[in-house]
């Protein structure tokens, strides 16, 4: 049949499997909208505030679903406005389709009224990205990107269409959706000598990121942490990879992770990395990181071997058929010496925890867990407020968590809870702080506009808690642009926007707030006090190490 090119596209993306993207409309990607109309029985677009939280609202949706999210843009400052959204993906391996409108190809060069050379822009920060010079090679190019996103180690794709392409006709043809490339196991000889390496560990530690997810390796690694006796810890991309009860799971590892966690990798003899970077939040000084540890490092991808910190043995493959290989060659044990330093562990940081009674940190998210479903996703922007969620809550599913772990980028939250919603259907929280939400607080709009069950904790205290804290532990408080000093009513814009909200000074008002929060049929902000000089702690000195962990203010 001959189609328009925006109907190409709209056709192939429903031919993939796509039934919700998210976007926002301009000028020259106004023939694909227009074919979205068309097709919206079969697709529904997502309009969000901004393109910023389209694409993060994308992101959401990919890391709860684990298919590529989608998003759309017109063309200059709707193209820029992703930049942040798909840094952000491409820095967690989250797959992601970007589809740009531009202006027409005879004006490609001339400097015309909202161009710009978006597949430039986008170079460092996407798997690859493609400039449409033709309609009739827009049906194949999608397939590839979808295809590429979520094949090997997921990320972002962009495909940059000019308006005189989505115009021009050709004839479509159907085809069966892409799959991701079929995953392959690292090398036998590599994986034998891992199983050399494994069974002679007398304090194995297992240590997984988002790649084990990706990979949906949870059975695999579960089997090998009972068959060697080992402990479990995750980086932050790793939360809620297993049910954070597990009995072998110790939680977080790194710069604000769990005491147990980080100094039984530090105390491990071997370390068995599985889908997951040692970037410099995990080893703090790479030069004293688990010093009597040899390293199993498996990884999708070749170059994150030995790029950080040395593998003994590097296993460039999938981590699940990379697992299923080694685990035939594994000697079951029981090390019940290591064990018990494990429980020792325990117990130090049970004791080092916040037991303060009223309303802390800590008490609002357990007060947060107790409402929890098993499969609530739960979404987070980055400060303090993100450490003590990734810390405190409690998940059952995976793909329940999402957070910006490599970019840390602020404002994130609320686009990807608004992902998460739509891929699940589910009742969604962000957690989020006044410093964080203030750079995407329009995307209530979309919640409102959606009538998105949407629980907002706001943990505010006035500030940027996590400098303020790195201010008052290494820059004698000299608290430099630190204090917000903002009179914003959060609970009136809330209902500006169409929202309910309410206050919470104690925690017996936050109680009653969020059994109200979980009630609604619609976004319900709670605007939770939290005192200015709060601490995240455990915490690595920056450059330090788990030898100078810092378990409270005076440490």
């Amino acid at each position: 049949m001959t189609l328009s090119g925006a109907d190409i596209l709209v056709r192939t993306l429903i031919e993939q499997g796509v039934d919700t993207v998210f976007g926002y409309p301009g000028g020259q990607i106004i023939n694909v909208y227009d074919s979205l109309y068309k097709y919206q029985s079969e697709i529904h677009h997502v309009l969000t505030a901004h393109e910023q939280g389209a694409t993060h609202a994308a992101d959401g949706y990919a890391r709860t679903t684990g298919k590529p999210g989608v998003v759309i843009s017109t063309s200059g400052p709707g193209a820029t406005n992703l930049v942040t959204g798909i840094a952000t993906a491409y820095l967690d391996s989250i797959p992601l389709v970007a589809l740009c409108g531009n202006v027409p190809t005879t004006q490609i060069g001339t400097d015309s009224f909202q161009e710009i050379d978006i597949t430039g822009v986008t170079l460092p920060i996407t798997k690859h990205n493609y400039f449409v010079s033709s309609v009739e090679d827009l049906a194949d190019t999608v397939r590839e990107a979808f295809q590429l996103a979520q094949s090997g180690r997921p990320g972002p794709v962009l495909i940059d269409i000019p308006k005189d392409v989505q115009i021009a006709t050709c004839e479509y043809t159907p085809a069966p959706p892409v799959t991701a490339d079929e995953p392959v196991s690292a090398p036998m000889a590599q994986v034998e000598q891992a199983a050399v390496l494994i069974n002679a560990a007398k304090r194995p530690f297992i240590y997984f990121g988002g790649g084990m997810i990706a990979a949906a390796a949870q059975e695999e690694m579960l089997a090998l942490a009972d068959a060697i006796d080992a402990p479990i810890g995750c980086s932050l991309a790793g939360i809620s990879g297993i049910p954070t009860d597990h009995p072998r799971f110790l939680g977080m590892q790194g710069m604000h992770g769990h005491y147990a966690c980080s100094l039984a990798m530090h105390n491990a003899d071997l370390i068995i990395s599985l889908g997951v970077r040692f970037n410099d939040r995990v080893t703090g000084n790479r030069s004293k990181f688990a010093p009597g540890a040899r390293i199993v490092q498996v990884d999708v991808d070749g170059s994150e071997l030995s790029k950080n910190i040395p593998a003994t043995v590097g296993l460039w493959g999938d981590v699940k058929k990379t697992l299923q290989a080694l685990l035939p060659l594994i000697r079951p044990s029981q090390l019940p010496g290591w064990q018990s330093v494990v429980a020792q562990l325990r117990q130090e940081e049970e004791e080092s925890l916040d037991h303060r009674p009223g309303l802390t940190p800590r008490n609002a998210i357990l007060a947060l867990n107790e409402r929890l479903s098993p499969s609530t996703p739960v979404a987070t922007d980055v400060g303090q407020h993100q450490m003590w969620a990734a810390q405190t809550l409690r998940f059952c599913q995976s793909r329940r968590f999402a957070s910006s772990g490599g970019l840390g980028t602020m404002g994130y939250g609320m686009g990807a809870a608004i992902g998460a919603y739509f891929a699940t259907g589910e009742r969604t929280v962000l957690v989020t702080g006044d410093g964080s939400f203030g750079m995407c607080l329009n995307e209530l709009a979309t919640a409102v506009s959606n009538r998105i069950p949407l629980v907002i904790l706001l943990m505010n205290n006035g500030v940027l808690g996590m400098v303020r804290q790195w201010q008052t532990l290494f820059f004698d408080k000299r608290y430099s642009n630190t204090v917000l000093n903002r009179s914003t009513d959060f609970v009136a814009l809330a209902k500006a926007f169409g929202a309910a909200g309410e206050t919470a000074d104690t925690l017996e008002e936050l109680n009653a707030a969020l059994d109200r929060a979980f009630a609604s049929d619609g976004p319900y902000l709670i605007d939770c006090a939290i005192e200015k000089d709060e601490f995240v702690l455990p915490m690595l000195p920056p450059g330090g190490s788990v030898e100078e962990i810092i378990t409270k203010v005076g440490d």
